[in-house]
């Protein structure tokens, strides 16, 4: 069995994690949840659901030296929702977060990873995100954003069609399955 490590940061999507997990697993997948520590906050609740679905604990912190690790080894990583804030840190190797210090040793693992960004059209405007997103390409990562990806929306705005998370699984069933 394939493990999929899902991670998320805080963006609206990041609440339908459940519902991503069962679709993971459905594909045949061993699905290990990892949130930034504002995403977890936001999924608080949920918690203990989505342990019981994932089977193992959701992670939002380091563990500590000497602990052992409580989650298989990764056969690829979704990053997905991606805030403006965790694309630039990733892109920039600032790892404090444990998500972007996962997928930023990630890359010189050479585990293959997918994100995809939930951005608004403000935030996009600053000079750094095309920056950021030229980087994590340059560096190997499946970057999902813009045309066949994530289009950034207004401010504010929530699209009825929601967040593409069919284009998310199925770049990553792709490496995956293939």
């Amino acid at each position: 069995m394939k493990t999929l490590y899902l991670f998320g940061s805080a963006a609206p999507p990041v609440l339908e994690m459940a519902a991503i997990v069962e679709e993971g697993q459905a594909r045949g997948w061993r699905v290990c949840l990892g949130l930034t520590p504002t995403a977890m906050r936001w999924v608080g609740t949920q918690v203990t659901e989505l342990e019981r679905l994932t089977g193992h604990p959701v992670r939002s912190q380091y563990k500590l030296p000497g602990e052992p690790d409580v989650w298989p080894q990764a056969d690829a990583i979704l990053f997905a929702p991606a805030t403006f804030n965790t694309v630039n840190q990733w892109a920039l190797g600032l790892t404090s977060s444990f998500v972007v210090g996962v997928v930023a040793e990630g890359l010189g693992k050479g585990i293959p990873i997918v994100t995809m960004p939930c951005v608004n059209a403000a935030y996009v405007q600053h000079p750094q995100f095309d920056r950021s997103v030229d980087t994590l390409r340059k560096a190997g990562v499946t970057v999902l954003y813009g045309e066949g990806g994530f289009v950034p929306n207004q401010p504010g705005e929530r699209r009825p069609e929601g967040f593409p998370w069919s284009l998310a699984l199925g770049a990553v069933g792709g490496i995956l399955n293939g």
